[in-house]
């Protein structure tokens, strides 16, 4: 079977194509992720999973559950997905859109792992230097990791950089070892 990325890639393109031309990214945004909270309900998801329950109606419910400023061409992607039975893939249709939102405005996501909570000014100058090191706009989610010991650990895509003082230590530790 294929992976939900793979289902979800064609369907998160086509929305933000959308999106694009109308210039209602925050609208599209929006819609995915209330449709992720109604499916996420329980009676909602067994509406999706009874077998006696045609697409139109649970279109119809899904559309009822968005409320009254679902525009047609959102209406015609919920009935797509309903259709196609690709509910389970709209975590991931959201994410692939978002990702692809946060290419276009020059966004990145930046994970920061702390020993410690951050306070206002520390966050502040750290997403500071790392607007000027990726030379895009940074978005930062931090979390606290007490195991860090100290310091920071920051994801950027595929780049990690670990100043945690944990990271330190095991990088001493390789180089004593190869000594």
């Amino acid at each position: 079977m294929a992976e939900t990325v793979t289902i979800a890639r064609p369907y998160a393109e086509a929305v933000f194509k959308l999106a694009d031309a109308d210039g209602r990214f925050d609208d599209w945004s929006a819609l995915l992720a209330r449709l992720n909270t109604a499916i996420a309900q329980g009676d909602v998801r067994a509406c999706a999973s009874d077998p006696n329950i045609r697409a139109s109606q649970l279109t119809e419910l899904l559309v009822s559950v968005m409320g009254d400023d679902v525009s047609p061409e959102a209406k015609n992607f919920i009935h797509l997905v309903v259709a196609n039975r690709r509910l389970a893939a709209l975590p991931e249709i959201r994410e692939l859109y978002e990702a692809l939102r946060r290419e276009r405005e020059g966004v990145v996501e930046a994970e920061i792992a702390s020993a410690f909570p951050l306070d206002e000014a520390q966050l502040k100058a750290l997403v500071s230097d790392l607007e000027r090191r990726f030379k895009r706009r940074v978005e930062p989610r931090v979390n606290v990791d007490k195991e860090l010991i100290g310091g920071v650990r920051i994801a950027v895509g595929d780049e990690v950089i670990d100043g945690s003082v944990r990271g330190r230590l095991a990088a001493m530790s390789t180089a004593l070892l190869k000594v």
